[in-house]
């Protein structure tokens, strides 16, 4: 009798968005890549999305981002989507929000919230945590205190996720004080790694960079001779990987290099994200060489490669020794794969194809470096 009563687990039903996008026509900065990937993102949170408006201004209007008429098309549109969430590709100003949540009664997402979401969906170690929350709580204290309206309505779903409702709706002063509190925990984090440094031996340290889902993870295991289960975790979505993994990695007779995965990169990284993850962005600043890492077959890599140069740049490290690495060049044809730069190392993760070129690369790296010393 009670075997027609069973209790079977259940998945939230996904949130429908709409996907809001201002394009001031920035030459520097198209549209449309950008656009791509914010609906990559949404669709990483698990979100489903119903519908799109473009708006195409010289400036962002600074009361409601859109404009007031564009606005009130928004909320329309909305309502016969049957939208339950606004994702909005520009970041927003409280003003902005608070105006805009006014016309269109709908949570509202920005990117950086978006970003924010899927790292707190994806960190699994307790200082991944400890780096995603504090990365939530200074995006918001900064931006959405005092606006009531918004936070009142964030009640679960997409941007929702890590620190949650209950923190976000304390006052300024206990918001800090969690700051206050997270920020020591990561400084003895950063006090562990300084000694875990110092134990390390003499291997070479070797850091793999490069912009989110580019395959840095999938190199790992490949270099490494990781196992299926035993090597770095791998999935084709954005930031899959937050939490740094090292492995070791022979790449001549007589020479083993230390090998880190990191954080992937994504254009304008938020600062919140870059200011909470320093500790494990330090890992970088103690590599003796630097694997950037590109996807070969995205017909996009120059701009994202440019934005994690960028990103690399601010962080201080661009003058750190690197060497140029196309993934995934299984997946192009061979004009394709001619129209590469010159002098860049051409490797397949997925197949092995030039691993054992990298690995003499790495170890000539290494030879050099120590000839130096000399």
């Amino acid at each position: 009798m009670n075997e027609h009563r069973r209790l079977y687990p259940t998945r939230p039903q996904a949130q429908r968005a709409l996907v809001v996008a201002v394009d001031t026509q920035d030459p520097q900065r198209p549209l449309a890549p950008e656009l791509a990937e914010f609906t990559a993102l949404a669709d990483a949170a698990g979100a489903i999305i119903v519908d799109e408006v473009i708006q195409r201004l010289p400036h962002v209007d600074p009361a409601t981002l859109v404009g007031s008429g564009k606005a009130r098309e928004i909320a329309e549109r909305a309502e016969a989507a049957r939208a339950d969430v606004l994702f909005v590709f520009n970041d927003l100003r409280p003003r902005q929000r608070t105006n805009l949540e006014k016309i269109v009664p709908l949570p509202i997402v920005d990117r950086t919230m978006l970003i924010l979401d899927i790292f707190a969906q994806h960190a699994r170690s307790r200082e991944g945590q400890l780096q995603v929350e504090l990365a939530q709580l200074r995006y918001r204290q900064s931006n959405l205190i005092g606006v009531g309206a918004a936070l009142s309505r964030l009640g679960g779903g997409v941007g929702t996720r890590g620190p949650g409702e209950t923190k976000l709706e304390t006052d300024r002063r206990r918001i800090a004080q969690r700051v206050t509190l997270l920020q020591k925990q990561l400084d003895d984090v950063r006090r562990q790694r300084e000694t875990r440094r110092g134990g390390r031996g003499r291997d070479p340290f070797v850091a793999l960079v490069g912009y989110t889902n580019v395959g840095k993870s999938s190199l790992l295991n490949r270099l490494a001779g990781s196992g299926v289960n035993e090597g770095a975790f791998v999935a084709d979505r954005p930031f899959a990987t937050l939490d740094p993994t090292l492995r070791r990695a022979y790449v001549a007779p007589g020479v083993n290099v230390r090998l880190a995965d990191t954080v992937g990169f994504i254009t304008a990284l938020p600062q919140e994200l870059v200011n909470a993850f320093r500790a494990t962005l330090e890992e970088l600043e103690n590599a003796d060489l630097l694997l950037h890492v590109s996807d070969a077959s995205n017909p996009d890599w120059p701009r994202q490669k440019a934005s994690v140069e960028t990103t690399l740049h601010e962080l201080g490290l661009d003058a750190k020794p690197y060497l140029d690495v196309f993934n995934k060049v299984d997946r192009l044809d061979p004009a394709a794969r001619a129209a590469l730069p010159p002098g860049a190392l051409e490797v397949s993760a997925a197949t092995g194809v030039g691993i054992d070129m990298l690995r003499a690369a790495i170890a000539a790296r290494r030879t050099a470096a120590a000839e130096r010393l000399q």
